[in-house]
């Protein structure tokens, strides 16, 4: 195992969804145990670490992310003593273990919110965001919920509304409060003392609110499909000033981050959702005294133009100083990325362009688990959801869970996911041919395209943590350079369905490619890069 404790640079995160990985003890779920047992399939890919989805005590109402115990595992998902030997195997692998941390919220089952509710002077009284109606009995403000509606729910106990972002199950804490900070990051070190290398966090900069309850703004210039716009949500009405990304944010971040450094080599990255994304990444990663690297939702757009990349990449680099970004395409709460940008055309080979694009950027990556066999959207009937975003909000928007059905590792009646006759949700049909099984032996697959790329970059510190210029680019194709010390890179993409030519003026030599990826060539001084290809060549300078 790597004792490197900048190992988080340029590492490639395999994001693994618990209740869809792999069910051990076929109730159904997925489980920590299943995931132990895949831990060869992940660390063939040739990943740095894993990323687990919530497993954490929950009445699973947002499957997770509404956490009744900070410190216990949910017992659909195994014991403690399941997570011990997952952490134990996926180090013995070379694999770091990074779990969600959700502090924005609990469950409104938490012990802390019961007794919170009870009364207006009990000890955890104000550990949650509780406010006075307004004289006409309505909400205290404009506020919304991402999951639409008032972000206020009515307490007929303590007479007041509380403010939950998401469900009303899922009330907000109180950061203003010490002794919720305090307890916060009790349980944060509760699971470093069981040894994991770091957190996802959740909506990292949903944690403070504005203790005035301002009314947020109308959004000026609401634009459907831009960044974390739909237009059949209220919530993309309102420029979020007040609510969430609060500059008192950054002194818990501070506080968390010096938790951290006690205990060498762990790492954070923070989810940020909000108005100006790029700038708050920036803020949350730079000095060395905040988040190692953030990642925000520009690139899980359906924009999925080489202009819209390259001006997201350099914005980020304008802004970013010492500070350091993590992409994804693709994660458990948007349209998977081969359905979102592939159209569900040509699937193999823009899954193939699109995985070398994210993995040749400047970054740190995060891969969704079936990203890596170029799973399309799973179409489910409004009787099979689960989701509660997606039930509230359909038609128009049919929720998460056709990204989250269970991976399928072969073709067998429930592919191999589960031998229970009912599992949490379905099988896609369509992916049974995309199974783990079917490309384990395919050269050409998708499956083997990953691992064979994964294992060409971990050679490269260029690819990995090397500085970025920008050198062409127009609707489907990208042109950058990548250096680090003396290795210089000179990289074209063509994630388009025709052959493009490009005259150069570097001196260049190409890079043998594995075979399973498509490559272009170098000839006479021009730049050939058929369909769906990449061109990665030493720079001679």
């Amino acid at each position: 195992m790597t004792t490197n404790q900048a190992w988080w640079r340029g590492a490639v995160i395999y994001q693994v969804y618990p209740r869809s990985f792999f069910d051990a003890n076929n109730d159904g779920i997925g489980d920590l145990a299943g995931v132990t047992q895949k831990m060869d399939y992940i660390a063939n890919l040739g990943v740095d670490a894993i990323w687990l989805s919530p497993f954490f005590t929950s009445p699973m109402k947002d499957f997770g992310y509404d956490v009744s115990n900070y410190c216990d595992v949910d017992p659909i998902f195994g014991d403690l003593n399941d997570f011990d030997q997952l952490i134990q195997t996926a180090h013995e692998k070379g694999l770091k273990v990074i779990i969600d941390q959700v502090l924005n919220h609990s469950s409104d089952q938490h012990p802390w919110f019961k007794e919170s509710r009870q009364s207006h002077d009990n000890h955890k009284a104000d550990w949650y965001v509780w406010a006075d109606a307004q004289a006409d009995g309505t909400v205290p403000n404009n506020w919304l919920s991402v999951f639409g509606g008032p972000a206020w729910h009515w307490d007929s106990r303590r007479r007041q509304y509380y403010l939950h972002n998401f469900l009303d199950s899922q009330p907000d804490l109180n950061f203003h409060h010490p002794d919720v900070v305090d307890a916060l990051l009790d349980t944060v070190e509760f699971w470093l003392k069981r040894g994991v290398d770091g957190f996802r966090l959740d909506t990292a900069n949903y944690y403070f609110h504005d203790l005035e309850l301002r009314n947020n703004p109308p959004k000026e210039n609401v634009v459907e499909g831009s960044i974390g716009v739909r237009l059949d949500n209220p919530y993309a009405y309102q420029l979020h000033l007040y609510d969430k990304s609060r500059p008192e944010n950054i002194v818990f971040l501070q506080r968390l981050r010096n938790l951290l450094d006690q205990y060498p080599g762990t790492t954070t990255v923070g989810e940020v959702g909000c108005d100006f994304s790029l700038k708050t990444m920036a803020d949350y990663t730079q000095g060395d005294d905040k988040l190692h690297m953030c990642y925000s939702f520009d690139l899980l757009t359906h924009d999925n133009s080489m202009q819209h990349i390259r001006d997201t990449m350099e914005t980020i680099e304008k802004g970013l100083g010492d500070g350091w970004p993590c992409w994804s395409i693709g994660n458990h709460d948007v349209e998977r990325v081969a359905t979102r940008w592939g159209n569900n055309q040509d699937n193999l080979a823009k899954s193939k362009i699109y995985m070398l694009m994210l993995l040749t950027l400047r970054g740190s990556v995060c891969l969704y688990q079936g990203e890596e066999l170029a799973l399309t959207e799973a179409e489910l009937t409004y009787e099979q959801l689960v989701d509660p975003f997606g039930i509230a909000f359909w038609p128009e928007f049919k929720g998460r869970d056709g990204c989250r059905t269970p991976m399928p590792w072969d073709t067998n009646d429930q592919a191999g996911f589960s031998q229970h006759p009912s599992i949490w949700l379905p099988v896609a049909t369509q992916h049974f041919p995309l199974a783990v099984s079917k490309q384990e032996d395919d050269p050409n697959s998708c499956l083997n395209a990953y691992r064979d790329f994964l294992a060409f970059r971990k050679g490269n510190m260029a690819l990995q943590i090397g500085d970025i210029v920008f050198l062409y680019n127009d609707q489907h194709r990208l042109i950058f350079t990548r250096r680090h010390q003396d290795q210089s890179y000179f990289i074209a993409i063509n994630s388009g369905q025709d052959e493009f030519q490009h005259p150069c003026q570097y001196e260049l030599e190409s890079i043998k490619l594995p075979n399973s990826l498509s490559a272009g060539k170098i000839e006479a001084g021009v730049i050939i890069l058929p369909a769906y290809s990449i061109l990665i060549a030493d720079l001679i300078e």
